[in-house]
């Protein structure tokens, strides 16, 4: 396995709006092997889930406590949707497997970390839920773009 290959993986994987989803079935489709780009390509988007789910709100209290336009603009948000229960945020997490698996723009892990941030979803919730979007969608990414290529081949 090419060294510059696995760590373009591993950035694309990274970046918002390309993620995972795209970046593995690419991979594939240049050769590298599916597992390893599946390996590479998950670990590296969860490694970047797991950071923006544990400092989406410290960063968020940094700022409130630098400025007071933060401050407010955090509390308006915070009022209207952080108004729920511990029930609605374990079921509520469950929305964010769909919002991460559809490939539509602006959806993905980031989004969803941060959809997750803003209703107050906790970690042990919002990271399963965001990791099983993911999975969905790179296999869905995945069977649809051998597609393409399959019938692509087959036509000449």
């Amino acid at each position: 396995m090419d060294l510059i290959a696995t760590i373009l993986i591993a950035v694309q994987s990274a970046l918002p709006f390309w993620e995972s989803r795209y970046a593995i079935p690419l991979a594939i489709q240049g050769g590298y092997p599916p597992v390893a780009a599946a390996a590479i390509g998950i670990a590296s988007n969860l490694a970047v889930v797991v950071v923006l789910l544990l400092l989406l709100e410290p960063v968020s209290d940094f700022l409130i406590a630098r400025s007071r336009l933060f401050e407010r603009f955090f509390d308006w948000l915070f009022t209207r949707t952080r108004r729920h229960s511990e029930r609605f945020e374990r079921w509520g997490a469950l929305a964010l497997i769909p919002f991460v698996a559809v490939p539509i723009p602006i959806t993905g892990s980031w989004t969803a970390c941060a959809a997750a941030f803003v209703f107050g979803i906790r970690f042990r919730y919002a990271l399963p839920a965001i990791a099983a979007g993911m999975l969905i969608a790179v296999a869905v990414t995945t069977i649809t773009m051998l597609g393409i290529t399959s019938v692509h081949g087959m036509l000449g």
